[in-house]
């Protein structure tokens, strides 16, 4: 049965609309959050369900707007920890804590955000492309992605370093997420998360997508590189600070 409460759809719908904005504005901003805040009003496993068909069904506008745009160098490695991290991310499944995944993943996300705000990596010279990097990353990201869709931390962690150009960063997240989202279909039907209730709720908040997606691009073309960077930055400190936050007061 379709989920009716009205406090669901108070939090949803926004949270819709965001993640859209996300996919293909500034990647990371609100993506990370989404699971976390609709647990306020139902368990974070069937938030983790709901939002799947929808992140499925926004990739494909994020395909159409950054069609074949991706750093060429960097996907193979991305998609080579993508696949580590969705087969750890199996067989761990029902294994590990939310509670304790969103902990570490917080705390990650901290650590990185401040260090490029206010510490030393602020001012270094950009990274380059590295296989044990990205790979590493990567498989973070594939891991709790496929946990909790909370992936962007660790992938920003790794692509943002590397100062791309601000389209080719966006369209190599858009690729890697649409990748990672797909790859989960198949394991989450088998593992129960896709019953008709958790499905049907999720086809009636799809209207939404286009309208995030839409407002996502337009967003993403009248930033400057500067200022794109220290949202993103920021954003990954508020992702990381909602997820700590939400795992320490469960533990």
């Amino acid at each position: 049965m379709i989920i009716t409460d009205p406090h669901f759809y108070l939090i949803a719908i926004p949270v819709v609309l965001l993640s859209g904005i996300s996919k293909t504005g500034i990647p990371g901003l609100f993506g990370g959050m989404a699971v976390p805040l609709l647990s306020l009003v139902i368990s974070p496993l069937q938030a983790a369900a709901i939002m799947l068909p929808i992140l499925c069904f926004i990739d494909l506008f994020g395909l159409r707007s950054f069609r074949g745009v991706y750093d060429r160098p960097n996907m193979p490695i991305l998609l080579t920890g993508l696949a580590i991290g969705v087969v750890i991310g199996i067989l761990i499944f029902g294994l590990v804590r939310q509670d304790v995944l969103r902990l570490v993943i917080g705390s990650i996300a901290i650590v990185f955000a401040l260090n490029n705000i206010f510490g030393w990596a602020k001012n270094r010279p950009a990274t380059r492309t590295s296989w044990p990097r990205g790979v590493f990353w990567s498989s973070l990201s594939g891991i709790t992605s496929f946990l909790a869709h909370a992936g962007s931390a660790p992938v920003m962690a790794y692509l943002l370093p590397l100062r791309l150009d601000k389209r080719i960063y966006v369209g190599t997240t858009v690729w890697f997420f649409f990748a990672s989202n797909y790859a989960k279909i198949i394991p989450y039907y088998f593992l129960g998360q896709l019953d008709t209730s958790n499905f049907v709720t999720a086809l009636v908040l799809l209207p939404l997508v286009p309208v995030g997606v839409w407002l996502g691009v337009r967003v993403q073309g009248k930033l400057n590189d500067q200022v794109f960077y220290q949202i993103s930055y920021w954003a990954l400190l508020g992702i990381g600070v909602k997820l700590f936050y939400d795992g320490m007061t469960k533990l």
